[in-house]
């Protein structure tokens, strides 16, 4: 049973924990709550009650990066992928470390600078269901669920380059590529059969990023407006994409950048109410 690949976890850092709780729940429909663990306020993000995101504070990371989402890819061995990643040119900000009772994790950069983090899940704290839903990529990224992250997106320097190390580390392969002008070509890649994010040129990105797209329950246009209602900056749509499908780019009001997907009929309602 392998993990290797697959996108698993969301995390915002954020200098405004509670302001971002606020945000999120207003915003995606999620329940917010504190994860009980002592001495570290952790946030967990849940939809229709599974988890979906977390949510810690920047103060006291080394040199206080600015609000930002990470997206963590799982792996069946966190030491020797970050090992790799380091042996590829790519950088490894926070060694692997364990989390009790989750597993073991790290932060890595690639070569052209966008992080992203490392899950090794622990097995022995799961079920056999459980199990089987990691293994299919099937947790916080889930293409058919409201409220979860349904898309990943790197926006990088060379996405050539980008493409040939990640396919290289998780066995990505390419989807369609989708010509878009000056900014070059949309490459969808495929993991395990399916289309689960894109690599593109920097366009108006100051640097290599990833960046996280949430699923909704309706309309975009009603989130973008509950967006600029709550405080953030929306500053890309709702724009049609092939899908067919709606997409906003947006920052919350801390300044990390997101972005969502979903329709645009106006007699479907906005974010989805969760248990």
């Amino acid at each position: 049973m392998s993990f290797q690949g697959n996108p698993c976890w969301y995390e915002l850092g954020t200098t405004d924990l509670d302001g971002a709780s606020d945000f999120y729940s207003r915003v995606l429909g999620w329940r917010v709550a504190d994860s009980g663990m002592s001495g570290f306020d952790y946030r967990l993000a849940r939809a229709d009650g599974e988890l979906v995101a977390g949510m810690m504070s920047t103060a006291a990371q080394e040199g206080g990066p600015p609000p930002h989402w990470l997206i963590y890819f799982a792996v069946d061995d966190c030491d020797k992928v970050a090992a790799e990643i380091g042996a590829r040119g790519g950088k490894v900000y926070k060694s692997p470390t364990d989390i009790p009772n989750t597993g073991r994790f790290a932060v890595v950069a690639d070569p052209q600078g966008a992080a992203f983090g490392l899950l090794q899940p622990d097995m022995s704290q799961m079920s056999e269901v459980e199990r089987a839903k990691a293994a299919a990529g099937e947790g916080a990224f889930n293409q058919r669920n409201p409220g979860h992250a349904q898309w990943n997106e790197l926006r990088s320097s060379d996405p050539q380059a980008g493409f040939s190390f990640y396919a290289a580390l998780f066995g990505w392969t390419k989807g369609e590529g989708m010509d878009m002008g000056d900014l070059g070509i949309y490459q969808l890649f495929r993991h395990k059969g399916a289309d689960i994010g894109a690599m593109m040129g920097l366009g108006q990105a100051p640097m290599s990023a990833w960046l996280p797209y949430f699923g909704l329950g309706g309309a975009v246009s009603h989130t973008v407006q509950a967006i600029k209602d709550a405080g953030g900056t929306v500053h890309h749509g709702p724009m049609e994409v092939p899908g067919p499908a709606y997409i906003a780019v947006a920052q919350d009001p801390q300044g990390a950048w997101f972005a969502v997907v979903g329709t645009d009929q106006e007699e479907m309602q906005g974010p989805p109410t969760n248990g």
